[in-house]
């Protein structure tokens, strides 16, 4: 006898919405990202607001915080999608490479998403020192160590989800 606990059948798809004749669909993929996104953003927004964390003062503002967030949304899902396409299935995006941009079709990766995110972070620090300013109030120059220790926080209890293959 085989024991094993059978996987459920749930649809990749929490809700689906046809507009014009075009499917849009929301699926727990993209929820994930969503839902992750949204609670770290929530979580440093918290951190920041307790100066007693920081040795020296909070790496920075909280719209300083939401610019950068912008930039880490923009790198998961450019990254998480170039990713898909080098890892997954580079030949078939090769023939087709119009289909790169149909994100709506599903296709992210979290390894592509997150070197996305770090190269995110790396473009608005550049972006920043370009214009002679920092993430930080211009009296207290920060290290890119010390943003990337923050946005690190939010993720210290991600190890489990990955385990369980969340």
């Amino acid at each position: 006898m085989f024991a094993a606990i059978p996987f459920p059948d749930i649809s990749p798809e929490i809700i689906s919405i046809n507009l014009f004749g075009m499917e849009l669909a929301l699926r727990w993929y993209a929820m994930g990202y969503i839902v992750g996104i949204a609670i770290g953003w929530q979580l440093i927004k918290l951190a920041l607001r307790r100066p007693q964390l920081w040795r020296n003062g909070p790496p920075m503002q909280e719209n300083q915080l939401e610019d950068l967030l912008t930039y880490i949304v923009i790198g998961v899902i450019a990254g998480g999608r170039l990713g898909y396409i080098l890892f997954y299935k580079p030949s078939e995006f090769l023939s087709n490479p119009l289909d790169i941009i149909k994100i709506w079709e599903g296709g992210l990766s979290f390894h592509g998403g997150f070197l996305g995110v770090i190269l995110a972070v790396a473009a608005k620090r550049f972006h920043c020192l370009i214009l002679q300013t920092s993430l930080q109030s211009p009296q207290r120059p920060r290290s890119c160590w010390c943003v990337a220790q923050t946005l690190s926080m939010p993720n210290s209890g991600d190890a489990p989800q990955i385990c369980l293959g969340a």
